[in-house]
């Protein structure tokens, strides 16, 4: 294996639900995903189908007790090289490991930062807790990180507030914090969603030449197939808590092997049709699933126009499509 097959996440049948006054559901239930040393794996589907939980999840975020993981592994391999189950550690180890081995990027900068402090202050609070070094170093590598994200004027603008700085300049403090350590593993929470498309390529084109640099894995959450088609390595579908369809990325776009991953796909919008006078965008029919009341077979089954009796009765194991490639559908070889 080489390192840059060696995964620095590997989720295995996490379990993650809500306690609520309306009784106790799954979140997530049963996720399996792997993000390999220095790839990007992109996880995409409908808001509400899991993509946020699973991030929180693996950072142990969950506001306790109303949400918590009752089963499952979270296996990370930090630059030790030793593998530990993120599910089993206790608070204070976890704490070691956010911002220092593992850091995220959260999906809406301006309420992700703190308001009272400059963007210098808040990149050094990470360096001063995880590399226990004085105020004046922390102060001068956070000038130095900010260059590092392409922010123009670094040693001025690090005494900002956030308050002070656009849209775009604001996310890329957010990528300058969660760098700050060189982690291993970055979580990036939909980093593009808020921000114009110039905005938008110049952040992706900034996170692949970083993680170039620093060997990160990428778990790059997103709606958006236009995003993950331009930087993913692999990606896992979501639907329902589940993931039903892994796959790299070249191959899931050639041939999707569920017909869910086919629908999101038809119903991005396409040139050739947006020009077509009277042509109606493609949509999925129905609702997301309900994660309180699931069907007890396949989650997509009500909205799919392809469902057996047995989809609806058992949820379906996955299926090997390629080298690499599973999907949880039972008429497959009917979409390849």
């Amino acid at each position: 294996m080489t390192d840059a097959d060696e995964p620095v996440l590997a989720v295995r049948d996490l379990v993650t639900v809500f306690h609520t006054a309306r009784g106790t559901f799954r979140a997530l239930d049963g996720v399996n995903l792997t993000v390999p040393r220095g790839r990007t794996v992109a996880l995409v589907g409908e808001s509400g189908s899991g993509k946020s939980v699973t991030s929180m999840s693996i950072m142990r975020l969950l506001n306790r007790p109303s949400a918590e993981i009752i089963s499952g592994q979270i296996l990370f391999r930090g630059r030790s090289g030793r593998e530990r189950d993120l599910v089993q550690l206790d608070e204070r180890s976890m704490r070691s490991l956010r911002g220092n081995e593992i850091a995220m990027i959260f999906q809406e900068p301006m309420t992700s930062l703190n308001p009272t402090g400059t963007i210098g202050e808040q990149i050094s609070e990470a360096l001063r807790l995880h590399r226990r070094i004085s105020r004046r170093l922390a102060a001068a590598e956070a000038v130095r990180l900010l260059g590092l994200v392409e922010i123009s004027d670094p040693a001025r603008r690090v005494d900002s507030y956030p308050h002070h700085l656009s849209g775009g300049m604001r996310q890329r403090v957010m990528i300058a914090m969660a760098l700050a350590c060189g982690p291993s593993l970055l979580l990036a929470d939909e980093p593009t969603t808020a921000l114009d498309v110039t905005v938008q390529a110049q952040i992706l084109q900034l996170l692949r030449t970083l993680q170039a640099e620093l060997g990160m894995g990428v778990l790059f959450i997103t709606h958006n197939m236009g995003v993950v088609a331009e930087i993913a390595d692999r990606v896992s579908v979501m639907y329902g808590g589940q993931v039903i369809e892994s796959a790299p990325s070249q191959s899931l776009f050639d041939a999707p092997g569920h017909p869910y991953t086919r629908a999101l796909m038809a119903s991005l919008p396409r040139m050739d049709e947006v020009l077509a006078p009277h042509r109606r965008l493609p949509t999925i029919r129905g609702n997301v699933v309900d994660p309180r009341s699931p069907p007890p077979g396949c989650r997509f089954a009500p909205r799919c126009d392809l469902t057996l009796p047995a989809c609806e009765a058992a949820v379906p194991e996955e299926r090997r499509i390629d080298i690499g490639h599973q999907s949880r559908c039972l008429r497959w070889q009917e979409l390849t």
